[in-house]
């Protein structure tokens, strides 16, 4: 197959289409309502008014939700009540633990600084008393590699580097013969199930994961960023987990 020149870098709306081929079907949460309680002191009061629209805080935007496992679900909200921004919000009905992640388009370019921005949230659900570990940030990943098949024609390889880095490359795809080092956070949100969330420095995008690594194997996740055109779009993803291995350090632990 061809590789992609380097002088041919492709848009976010290039390279995303098609990658959400293997993702989970869609969770329909009709008639449900969730209020998430932060732990910085903030709520959100969710009501799922249908299979696609809720309202959140009294203010309706569309959503999709996925299964990940029975008890847990990852849903997100392509925000259309204000552009460039999306929140995510995972939860267990069985822990009621949740994490909440907002995604924001910067409104101007700054060298050296990825233009999606992101941040991270843990909380609490009222569907009953809160049990296990508070999610939150975790070095479970550094040293993992693994590839990533979200469509036969999108493949890709992550090298977990740091609590602050990955390195990737699209091994299959549009961006074949492309890749880069860019900032990423890891979550851990119970046994085998991590939140990982990247931020690109090249392109404006960002993304919001939540890789199954246990039995499953599979990954569900969404895109913000600006297309081509400058114009702010939302992308679905999700595919399947090929972990290739994984070394450890004898001395001296990455950051």
């Amino acid at each position: 197959m061809p590789d992609t020149s380097t002088d041919e870098w492709r848009t976010y709306d290039e390279f995303a289409a098609g990658i959400d081929t293997f993702r989970l079907p869609a969770a329909d949460l009709s008639g449900r309502t969730l209020t998430v309680n932060l732990d910085d002191g903030g709520q959100l009061d969710l009501r799922f008014l249908d299979a696609e629209r809720l309202s959140c805080d009294g203010v309706e935007d569309p959503y999709d939700a996925v299964a990940v496992r029975d008890d847990v679900f990852f849903v997100n909200m392509p925000m259309t009540s204000v552009d460039g921004e999306a929140l995510t919000v995972v939860f267990s009905t069985t822990t009621h633990r949740a994490i909440v992640v907002r995604s924001t388009i910067g409104a101007e370019e700054v060298e050296g600084v990825p233009r999606v921005s992101q941040t991270f949230s843990s909380g609490t659900t009222d569907g009953g008393t809160p049990t296990g570990v508070t999610p939150g940030p975790s070095r479970d990943l550094i040293g993992k590699r693994n590839v990533y098949r979200y469509s036969p024609n999108h493949l890709y390889e992550h090298v977990y580097l740091s609590s602050q880095r990955y390195a990737w490359q699209c091994v299959e795809g549009v961006q074949r013969g492309h890749g880069d080092v860019d900032l990423s956070t890891v979550w851990k949100f119970a046994d085998g199930l991590y939140l990982f969330c990247f931020r690109e420095f090249r392109i404006a995008v960002a993304s919001v994961w939540l890789h199954d690594l246990g039995y499953a194997l599979r990954t569900t996740g969404v895109f913000l960023g600006l297309t081509g055109g400058g114009r702010s779009e939302h992308s679905r993803a999700g595919g399947h987990i090929y972990p290739l291995g994984a070394v450890s350090y004898p001395d001296v632990q990455p950051i």
